[in-house]
């Protein structure tokens, strides 16, 4: 196993991972994204009840936030290769039984601890991802080069994270629509076999910090749940409340204009626009300062998302969808970068895990609170969701950056964002 103490070179982060590394770790998000979605369209298909689908998909939600930290902390004493290989298979195999567990009627109570199964048992291919490369950039890369290397994974992997967020539910609606209810869950079992186990085994997870010298320096694991964590997590879960709220009213609003079928496509407009902006960020200037950004991109987000909850038409609706993608990709990219740079010491994949549980959580929760709006409720009332979401975002970027000028011992020895 190799360790964090490699030494260094001038060569680019692309030429220590392997042009394969990139394509197999982004396959390897789409379980994730897929399976929230795809529980909620198969329970509800199977049963013909939104409430139970929402329980059901909550609880994968939930599954997901228990077992995110302990992943991560595992994977921060033990390495990836190790931890993600049974966790990726055992969550293969849940998904490959989902189905036919739906299918047989099974009662309530089954359907919720089978989904709560697949939560638990969830590989965050993202955050994993982040940690790698970031634990790549310090043990291999020279000390010139990562500043800006660190600056741009962060952009990328916030895009893709986008991009996968998008094309997760687009997929599952594509199969369940053209296939069957069960092909999202089917498919999204063979790519954690597949894409899962690879990225779990590429070269790429051998590199880890050394493991004396890391169990030593570990920061313990309630230096996570500090406060200047804590509001980086708050505020992941409004952006997951977002993508929650966004898709399922976009949906309900789809239906009601008698064209429920371009609800994915209308979503994947707000996901382009906002993985384009979230890799042009790497472009703005150092003296932006990441709280700045925060503040600003999260305000733009908020009042797209207004103006998205007062359309009456296809035409404003696609018009807002893309000044919302504008605002919440650099959000994103800002949010995961702070949580880069805050990270304890040797907690990288715990802090990383932590966020992307929060995003999920609050996706799947976010969906089934705004179906139940729209179908109790109404639809304008489900279209004000994302706003809200915006609002908290916001809201949490004002607290940063209080937080931010609070001088504090640590802060003074931190560098300057």
């Amino acid at each position: 196993m190799e360790h964090a103490r490699t030494q260094t070179d001038d060569r680019t982060l692309m030429q220590h991972t392997g042009w394969a590394y990139w394509p197999i770790a982004f396959i390897a998000r789409l379980p994730f994204a897929m399976m929230t979605v795809g529980v909620l369209m198969l329970v509800v298909s199977a049963t013909g009840s939104v409430r139970v689908g929402g329980l059901t998909s909550a609880a994968v939600g939930v599954g997901v936030v228990i077992a995110g930290p302990l992943i991560g902390d595992l994977v921060d004493r033990h390495g990836q290769r190790r931890v993600l290989v049974p966790v990726g298979l055992a969550n293969g195999i849940l998904l490959a039984l989902f189905p036919v567990i739906v299918m047989s009627g099974m009662p309530e109570g089954v359907l919720l601890a089978s989904a709560l199964a697949i939560g638990l048992t969830a590989p965050q291919a993202a955050a994993m991802s982040r940690s790698r490369l970031l634990t790549i950039i310090t043990a291999r890369l020279a000390p010139g080069r990562r500043a800006q290397t660190t600056s741009r994974i962060m952009s990328y992997e916030s895009a893709a994270d986008e991009t996968a967020f998008v094309i997760g539910p687009f997929l599952v609606g594509i199969l369940a629509a053209f296939i069957a209810p069960w092909a999202p869950i089917a498919i999204a079992a063979a790519l954690s076999f597949g894409f899962v186990i690879a990225f779990a085994l590429h070269p790429t997870a051998r590199v880890m910090p050394d493991a004396e010298d890391a169990a030593a320096a570990r920061a313990p694991i309630r230096a996570v749940f500090s406060g200047r964590i804590l509001v980086l997590v708050a505020a992941t879960f409004g952006v997951g409340m977002f993508f929650g709220g966004t898709l399922t009213s976009l949906t309900a609003f789809a239906q009601a204009h008698g064209d429920e079928a371009s609800a994915g496509l209308l979503y994947g407009l707000m996901g382009i626009g906002s993985a384009v902006l979230a890799l042009g960020v790497v472009l703005l200037p150092a003296r932006f300062a990441l709280r700045a950004r925060w503040i600003l991109f999260a305000l733009a987000l908020t009042l797209a998302a207004a103006g998205y909850a007062t359309a009456d038409g296809f035409g404003s609706v696609i018009v807002w969808l893309l000044i919302m993608g504008l605002g919440v990709g650099p959000t994103l990219v800002t949010l995961f970068s702070l949580a880069g740079e805050r990270a304890p010491t040797g907690r990288a994949a715990t802090t990383m895990t932590l966020l992307g549980s929060a995003l999920t959580l609050a996706q799947a929760l976010s969906s089934a609170v705004t179906g139940r709006i729209a179908e109790d409720g109404s639809l304008g009332a489900a279209m004000i969701v994302p706003a809200v979401a915006g609002v908290l975002v916001l809201a949490l970027g004002v607290v940063n950056a209080l937080m931010e000028r609070r001088p504090t011992t640590a802060r003074a020895a931190a560098p300057a964002l």
